[in-house]
């Protein structure tokens, strides 16, 4: 019968083979999640990042065997090992995308490397299972794995699911004690259901990728450091005195490099929030440069934060460049960023939402007969310009969160001017296309201001479904009104999207564009497109000189001139974006 001191070691070594496992799948799905940020794709990322860890993970179990001869220093490497190597594939992969890379170098060399660090860390998380199995196997000898209290409760429950199966299968009980085995087995499984439960409910919404990796590093470290403490047979270890069958005998150089990642990990932990913010900063700014000129623009973050459903930043960008700046009057103006997304600048914000509402409301009666419904726009701004029109306004939006800090935040009170408090306003908390499936009412303007189609999260916005129940809660002379990215930078999002709007009963759209002098230079810009979409054939739209175009219409006369009704083309070998069939094309690298 194993006496108490041998018991103590196999629960040791069963706590241990709980917490890597917990680690293990969670960097899984930080790193799925940290491709998706970088680029794009939430299923593809995260089944291509799954499917690479368990590829690496069998490679690291069929080779663990070599590593038997000795298992429990072995064992202590692999763990600083990981603890190492998870931040370090972290921040390359974040790396990669603060630099600009050299056009020499193949897209196909840097997909290579940023799937790198989720190799390595399955790679390593091969070898735990087979040497953790090993370990307790030798501990105990008898095959007693657990105690007897243990072991009799577990039994019940394991003889009530035998009885059930016993009714679909031909079972026969296995007498006596589970093995080293198939316990080792269950707590890693117990292990990765409880690291991706928590990742998902607690580490990720609550403190975001960067402190998350450093969470789970800390972890890998903590159990290298107990399990020295339990087994090691070096003067450090707690009992190291008594007589063992299992013992590490791991170098004081591999400790003290242990000892300095934990008190690193413990340190970053400890300041997540700074630790996010620098991180964050680092690969934003480095990011909203490249997207001008070398040297023409410099950004810095003056704060950010995330939602349930999405990451803040606000910005502040200063010209750099050479000559006059083309982009905003003065030297520095705010911007915000929803993800990696831009959402809107001080200098154009007002024109992009009078070409979202202005343009288009010249086309209905202004009063509170004239119902609209508005899908996203939760910093409140397109319903200050509806406002103005003395509009009916229905409104949905999935994150109250945010919603909630743009009524009191003073970047965008200039901009909404309370508008939340309009009276007839009714606002929803919830998903457009859930919204869309459960109200009777019809509508003479919808006014689409969501993200632009850069992630497959939003896939479901742009399918044929979602455009279909759009068309079937218009009123006979209803209309859509999308934003919509240039047909000559993004072709074949270009094909896809009106594929899609077209096969879902819109076969008439308006594209036309906002205008702005957004540099203050005396010339006016084109500033966003947009596209009204319409089933059937309408009427042309009004003069814009006339009394029923609106101010702002009428201001940039020359400009709305020649708006006029289309045929949605239709683009052979081109897929409809379906939500059981998408078509990826739709989603647009920016």
């Amino acid at each position: 019968m194993p006496n108490v001191s041998t018991r103590t070691k196999t629960l040791t070594l069963l706590a241990i083979t709980y917490v890597v496992s917990f680690c293990s799948f969670a960097y899984e799905f930080v790193y799925s999640e940290l491709l998706t940020v970088m680029y794009g794709g939430t299923v593809t990322q995260y089944v291509i990042t799954v499917g690479l860890y368990f590829f690496s993970l069998g490679v690291g179990s069929a080779m663990s065997d070599d590593l038997q001869a000795d298992a429990p220093s072995n064992f202590f490497r692999t763990e600083v090992y990981l603890a190492a190597v998870a931040p370090a594939g972290f921040m390359l992969v974040v790396g990669l995308n603060s630099v600009t890379i050299p056009k020499a170098v193949p897209a196909e060399a840097v997909w290579v490397a940023a799937r790198l660090p989720a190799i390595a860390v399955g790679f390593l998380s091969g070898f735990e299972l087979p040497l953790l199995t090993r370990m307790v196997e030798r501990t105990d000898e008898s095959g007693r794995v657990l105690p007897t209290a243990v072991t009799r409760g577990f039994g019940r429950l394991y003889g009530a699911a035998l009885g059930v199966l016993g009714r679909f299968w031909s079972v026969e009980r296995t007498p006596g004690d589970r093995s080293g085995l198939s316990v080792v087995l269950a707590m890693d499984y117990v292990g990765g259901l409880f690291g991706a439960v928590v990742y998902a409910k607690v580490l990720y919404p609550a403190l975001g990728l960067v402190p998350t990796i450093f969470v789970l590093a800390l972890l890998n470290c903590v159990a290298a450091l107990v399990f020295v403490a339990r087994f090691s047979e070096r003067s450090w270890g707690l009992f190291a005195g008594e007589r063992r069958v299992l013992a590490s005998r791991e170098s004081a150089a591999l400790l003290a490099a242990c000892l300095v990642l934990t008190a690193g990990y413990a340190g970053a932990v400890a300041n997540h929030r700074q630790v996010d913010r620098g991180v964050t900063e680092l690969y934003l700014e480095q990011q909203i440069e490249s997207e001008y000129a070398k040297g023409a623009m410099d950004a810095e973050i003056t704060s950010q934060w995330t939602t349930q459903y999405q990451h803040v930043v606000r910005y502040d960008r200063t010209w750099t460049g050479s000559g006059a700046n083309p982009y905003f009057p003065g030297e520095t103006e705010q911007c915000l960023r929803l993800g990696t997304a831009v959402q809107l600048c001080e200098s154009w914000a007002d024109s992009y939402h009078r070409g979202l509402v202005d343009v288009p409301m010249s086309m209905y009666d202004r009063g509170p007969e004239t119902n609209v419904l508005v899908v996203g726009g939760g910093d409140w701004i397109a319903i200050d310009h509806l406002r103005k029109y003395d509009v009916s306004v229905d409104h949905v939006d999935l994150d109250a969160e945010f919603m909630a800090h743009a009524r009191n935040d003073s970047f965008f009170a200039r901009w909404h001017d309370d508008a939340y408090e309009y009276d007839r306003l009714n606002t929803t908390v919830g998903d457009g296309y859930a919204y869309l499936k459960n109200t009777d009412e019809t509508y003479d303007l919808v006014l689409l201001d969501i993200p632009g189609a850069t992630d497959d999260d939003l896939l479901k916005l742009y399918s044929k479904e979602f455009y279909g129940s759009l068309r079937r809660h218009l009123e006979p002379d209803g209309a859509v009104v999308a934003w919509a990215y240039s047909q000559y930078g993004y072709p074949q999002h270009h094909k896809a999207y009106l594929n899609t709007v077209r096969a879902a009963g819109f076969d008439r759209y308006a594209p036309y564009w906002a205008w702005e002098d957004v540099d203050r230079d005396g010339d006016v810009e084109r500033v966003e497109q947009f596209y009204v979409l319409a089933p059937g054939e309408r009427a042309p739209f009004p003069d814009p000189d006339s009394a029923r175009a609106t101010e702002y219409v009428r201001r940039y006369a020359d400009r709305y001139r020649d708006l006029r009704w289309r045929a949605i083309p239709g683009y052979r070998g081109v897929e409809v974006n379906s939500l059981f069939d998408p078509n990826y094309d739709i989603i647009v690298d920016t």
